[in-house]
């Protein structure tokens, strides 16, 4: 699949089959997000997929128990477009231990290496992101960016033994997508592109 075809159609994809994803896919994707640039080379990210049920589950209770206040109480959508966002981010959180992995992006505090900064960690795991998120649509999997895995931090670090050093910072929804990639919705080029000056 062409590059382009791929980021015009990759959707967030929040209901997922089953069916488990290979791991030699995953290690693609993992693959994927170490071409990024990051600053200096310094590589300073890591990589984390869980996949073990148990510990899906463990973690999917506790998403859904820091989530349940806000789908009690949200208002609805401002749009079509924005309520099927948040159904589907329900249906996520509500199905968490279902969704075939999740992939933790972490970054150390490394560069530059005599004033480590954070600044450098968003921008070395999110060029990582993007890629790995475009490399599925490629692939034909289905992912989804989302902060409330957020809720449970703590209890991934303990099942998962996560090094105090790394810091959480993307949480991605990984599998074989139940519903047809759609073309994302943008603003037009003239709205976001100046040349020269303002």
């Amino acid at each position: 699949m062409d590059v382009f075809e791929a980021m015009d159609t990759c959707t967030a994809m929040r209901y997922f089959k089953e069916d488990p994803v290979p791991r030699e896919v995953l290690e693609k994707l993992i693959y994927a997000a170490t071409r990024a640039s990051n600053p200096g080379n310094s590589q300073g990210w890591a990589f984390l997929v869980i996949d073990d049920p148990q510990v899906k589950q463990i973690v999917g209770d506790k998403v859904l128990q820091g989530m349940a206040p806000f789908f009690a109480n949200r208002p609805p959508g401002q749009d079509g477009v924005e309520e099927r966002m948040l159904q589907g981010a329900e249906h996520l959180a509500k199905n968490f231990a279902k969704v075939p992995a999740w992939i933790v992006g972490m970054a150390r505090k490394v560069y530059p290496p005599h004033d480590p900064q954070e600044s450098f960690m968003h921008s070395t795991i999110y060029p990582a992101a993007q890629n790995m998120i475009v490399a599925a649509r490629a692939m034909g999997v289905g992912t989804c960016f989302t902060t409330f895995p957020g809720h449970a931090e703590p209890e991934i670090r303990e099942l998962c033994n996560v090094p105090e050093d790394l810091h959480m910072f993307v949480y991605v929804a990984v599998g074989y997508p139940q519903r047809r990639f759609m073309p994302v919705k943008r603003k037009p080029m003239e709205e976001v592109l100046t040349w020269n000056r303002f």
